[in-house]
């Protein structure tokens, strides 16, 4: 039975006011430009988490799920509005500043797995620990692979894995930094559903563990069931907040 919920009053305001959010935009646009003129990607969005919360952005296709991820993420600049996020205000920021404070305090999941295919899995998750400049990255790597089931196949390439096998290596070099923000698009798109259903175990596990912040992408509603609160979006905005009673603990179908 789905867990029941209740609106949170005002969308985008978080249940936990008195904790410093985590995320923090406000009033948000995206404007592209296409062959046919200019395309309203998000419209007017506000959204404010505190730290440690689960999240789940829904909505159907083209309804700036996506985009609201890649403006968060500082992967898509907004053309409008304040993006706050981990502390540092993302409209001020240069290219450079903005892959730093990725990759110290964000880490992404793609549906893509967006493995690097001559590295082997340790390397693909010691890539962004040895840019930080970390001298224990390749042990580090190893454990975090221990840690999402994959000891044994640290040296295997890319396309020596399974599917679920790279989205579990993609899991662990976004968790190597210690992320204060996890940011995931649609993790399982790519997945059958036993082998997703583990992934967002492996990952709902590990956001419990290192008490990161969770927002989650995804168009399926009993996934997005497994979070504390769940966002949802249509044209561009956010047309409802829920904070959820009781989070599902069953895994994703």
């Amino acid at each position: 039975m789905a867990a029941q919920t209740k609106q949170i009053k005002g969308a985008g305001i978080s249940a936990h006011a008195s904790t410093a959010p985590i995320i923090d935009v406000a009033n948000v646009g995206l404007t592209l430009t296409s062959r046919a003129g200019a395309v309203e990607i998000l419209r007017d969005v506000t959204l404010s988490v505190t730290p440690g919360q689960s999240v789940a952005i829904v909505g159907p296709s083209g309804s700036g799920k996506t985009s609201l991820l890649m403006v968060m993420a500082g992967l898509e600049r907004a053309t409008s509005g304040r993006v706050d996020i981990v502390g540092q205000d993302f409209t001020r920021l240069s290219e450079d500043q903005l892959a730093e404070a990725r990759g110290r305090d964000i880490g992404i999941v793609f549906q893509s797995f967006h493995l690097v295919p001559t590295m082997t899995a340790v390397e693909n998750v010691a890539l962004p620990l040895e840019f930080a400049g970390r001298h224990d990255a390749m042990s580090l790597a190893h454990e975090l692979l221990a840690e999402v089931g994959l000891a044994e196949r640290a040296q295997h390439f890319p396309a020596e894995l399974s599917g679920g096998e790279q989205q579990r290596v993609a899991l662990a070099r976004a968790l190597s930094g210690s992320p204060r923000l996890i940011l995931a698009d649609e993790p399982t798109g790519n997945l059958d559903g036993k082998t997703g259903g583990q992934v967002i175990e492996l990952l709902f596990g590990m956001h419990r563990r290192h008490g990161a912040t969770l927002v989650l992408i995804t168009h399926d509603n009993a996934l997005a069931s497994k979070c504390k609160r769940i966002v949802r979006m249509a044209d561009g905005r956010i047309v409802a907040d829920e904070l959820q009673d009781a989070p599902s603990r069953t895994a994703a179908q």
